[in-house]
């Protein structure tokens, strides 16, 4: 699925409460705390993008396999949300010196790069 079909809105909170199996009022609380910000449409009804349906289904997974509380599950999405930029940002940093080490015909870091691969 492409990124833009992913960030697509496209589902009521009705389909969503059917998709994820929980009640829409929950849905209402969870947008609330933030854990999941739907978009608007132009009559303020709540459109929900596929990413934000894996988001729902990745917080049920945490609440009801590992008891984790909301709480406890903002502190996960967040860090792993932070976890995830910081290795794409490492994976381009790692491209750059790749590309410097393979411009330069004299020897560079030798151990094929400081990011430890």
């Amino acid at each position: 699925m492409s990124e833009q079909t992913l960030d697509e809105p496209r589902y009521t909170i009705s389909v969503v409460a059917r998709l994820v199996n929980l009640h829409p009022q929950t849905l209402r609380n969870y947008e609330e705390m933030q854990l999941v910000v739907p978009c608007r449409s132009p009559g303020n009804i709540r459109l929900y993008t596929e990413r934000d349906v894996q988001r729902l289904h990745k917080i049920v997974r945490i609440t009801s396999e590992l008891g984790v509380n909301l709480a406890g599950v903002a502190v996960i999405l967040n860090l792993t949300e932070r976890v995830e930029l910081l290795q794409a940002e490492m994976e381009s940093l790692q491209a750059r010196l790749d590309a410097l080490e393979g411009g330069d015909s004299g020897g560079g870091a030798g151990d094929g790069g400081v990011l430890g691969r």
